[in-house]
């Protein structure tokens, strides 16, 4: 059974890369036609990358995203780069995908891994911005799509960024009905940001008070990395079982 699902899924990439080419394959529904699943199991994307995609499950997350080809994106704090590529190949050679980091970061903790990357030919609709959380992009790049920003807001806090001016910058750069996404580990109900450091996790509701205050409508949040058996009460670098996290969509009006 394992076998024969895998071949079902398998011929329905092929079908997916089929319809890309020839513009079409009968009975595939629309949602099917956004070839995520071949975004994922591309072949030239690493090993590391595919030990991330264990417990990122990013088909859903690109899903959830709703990133398309020639998209305009903005990846806040894109570490060494694993959730820039995967938006990389979605928007393709028309997009462009704007990957910031902070220096404090760079030195810190990414070491040249994201300069390793760049070095990828899908990485070349990339622009490396180096730059402070509270102030992202430069002044004239505007009218984005889509703003993603994974497992790092609670770094924010420990790091003092002023994030009433994080998520204003990132307002201004969004065009009208542009999508921003928050994803990060969850804290216990009451917790605040009081464990940012400590745990490496934030109340859910916090982040959604605070980009709500910076003008952003709340529109979903994706269950898909949700675990209700977390008691969240340990470090998510030393979990007992995978951790609770949350995914919240919220657009620009």
């Amino acid at each position: 059974m394992h076998a024969r699902r895998k071949a079902e899924r398998l011929a329905g990439a092929i079908c997916l890369w089929l319809t890309a080419l020839l513009g079409g394959c009968a009975g595939l529904s629309d949602e099917a036609r956004v070839d995520y699943f071949w975004i994922v199991h591309n072949p030239e994307r690493s090993d590391a990358d595919r030990v991330t995609d264990q417990r990122r499950r990013p088909e859903k997350l690109l899903e959830f995203y709703e990133v398309r080809p020639g998209m305009r994106v903005l990846d806040v704090s894109a570490g060494a780069g694993y959730n820039t590529e995967l938006l990389a190949r979605v928007v393709g050679p028309t997009g462009v995908v704007y990957a910031q980091n902070s220096r404090y970061f760079l030195e810190k903790f990414v070491r040249g891994r994201f300069d390793e990357r760049l070095k990828k030919p899908v990485m070349r609709r990339v622009v490396h911005v180096v730059r402070d959380f509270d102030d992202p992009l430069p002044a004239d790049v505007r009218n984005l799509d889509l703003v993603t920003f994974n497992f790092n807001y609670h770094d924010t806090v420990w790091l003092g960024v002023d994030r009433a001016k994080m998520n204003r910058a990132v307002f201004n750069a969004l065009k009208p009905g542009g999508i921003y996404i928050v994803a990060d580990h969850s804290a216990q109900p009451g917790a605040g940001i009081g464990v940012a450091r400590s745990l490496h996790r934030i109340e859910e509701s916090v982040v959604r008070r605070e980009v709500e205050a910076a003008g952003f409508k709340f529109v979903a949040e994706g269950g898909f990395l949700r675990n209700p058996a977390d008691p969240r009460d340990a470090s998510v670098f030393k979990p007992r079982i995978p951790n609770d996290e949350f995914v919240l969509k919220f657009v620009k009006p």
